[in-house]
């Protein structure tokens, strides 16, 4: 039986060099590959690829690219992780919000540091959703990513027939002469999943969270304008403003690190919540206090890195009840900081 034939844009990068440069023709965008002898690195040679969204770059997910990596190496071939720009779930269900662990610029500086040789990142649509396994493997790995191998996570599945698993995928890669190959589950005595991490998260679990990650979560913005209450009473404070598209965790306070822009490394404390002792309406902020810290950093980019839940966000009667409780938390971020420089 004929099936019909798409042709999906793909942005392919080299992950193993920094020059390459992209060009825009018309609506398509098309990076052309450069190594570090100026050379165009050429697309048509076999590769091992595995396919995932590969939300927050999990501990799952390195275990996952280390074997695609090895498989590699042990056959002489590059490594390749097919990703998406887009959540599945987002093209499919556009009314239902999905916050993410990393966003589509946080993703790419993971994937950076994966070992991996190229990533390609294929835009999904409703027409790449229509596709079954067999198609997908013959269309989109076969004839334009040259796949050779594929390695499939334990419980993944693609296509549009859900039903069909490791099995179904073995035999449509024999008949189109891709090795189909199951990796191994990570093992640590637990499920690693980005679902999970963002569940803990929502509960203001960090430690959780990092331990599933093997980072600690982070959220990444510009300091923007507030209402300097927190200078008022001891307590100067950056306002964040951080992607929508970006999980945040739970309100509360929590002890953190900072990465400045100049590359400089603080610890502080961040609060998320809608200022309540304030009367700051429903608006939630996110806003953090840098330990022994007096520059201006209007306009300026950081990264927030979460160490510990403090506590839950709570309204007090004053500001100096406010000021008195900052005092001791500050105390509490202060402790957790000289434990981690011991």
């Amino acid at each position: 039986m004929g099936r019909n034939k798409q042709f999906f844009d793909i942005i392919f990068v080299s992950l193993q060099s920094n020059c390459f440069f992209a060009k825009d023709l018309g609506l398509k965008r098309t990076l052309i590959i450069y190594d570090q002898h100026r050379q165009i690195v050429e697309n048509q040679k076999d590769k091992v690829a595995t396919i995932g969204f590969f939300d927050g770059l999990h501990r799952g997910h390195c275990c996952l690219i280390h074997q695609v990596i090895e498989e590699a190496k042990k056959r002489g071939l590059k490594s390749v992780l097919l990703t998406f720009p887009e959540h599945p779930a987002k093209v499919l269900r556009p009314d239902v919000e999905m916050k993410l662990l990393t966003i589509q610029e946080e993703k790419e500086q993971l994937l950076a540091t994966s070992g991996a040789d190229f990533v390609a990142f294929l835009p999904f649509t409703r027409e790449l959703a229509q596709l079954s396994a067999h198609d997908f493997m013959q269309q989109v790995l076969k004839e334009q990513l040259q796949v050779k191998v594929l390695v499939i996570g334990y419980d993944h599945r693609f296509g549009h027939n859900r039903d069909e698993g490791f099995e179904d995928y073995v035999r449509y890669g024999k008949e189109l002469g891709i090795e189909v190959v199951q990796a191994k589950e990570l093992d640590c005595g637990k499920h690693v999943s980005s679902s999970t991490i963002r569940k803990a998260l929502a509960q203001g679990d960090v430690a959780v969270a990092q331990d599933y990650l093997g980072y600690p979560y982070f959220l990444e913005g510009e300091v923007v304008e507030a209402f300097h209450i927190g200078r008022k009473i001891g307590f100067p404070t950056a306002n964040i403003h951080v992607s929508h598209d970006k999980l945040i965790p739970q309100n509360g306070v929590y002890a953190v690190s900072v990465r400045l822009e100049d590359g400089t490394e603080a610890y502080g404390m961040l609060n998320i919540g809608s200022r309540p002792t304030l009367d700051n309406g429903s608006h939630v902020s996110i806003e953090v206090h840098i330990f022994h810290f007096h520059e201006n950093i209007y306009g300026k980019h950081l990264r927030i890195s979460f160490l510990k839940y403090i506590r839950k966000e709570q309204k007090f009667d004053s500001l100096e009840e406010l000021q008195a409780q900052l005092e001791r938390d500050k105390e509490d971020c202060e402790k957790l900081r000289m434990k981690n420089v011991e």
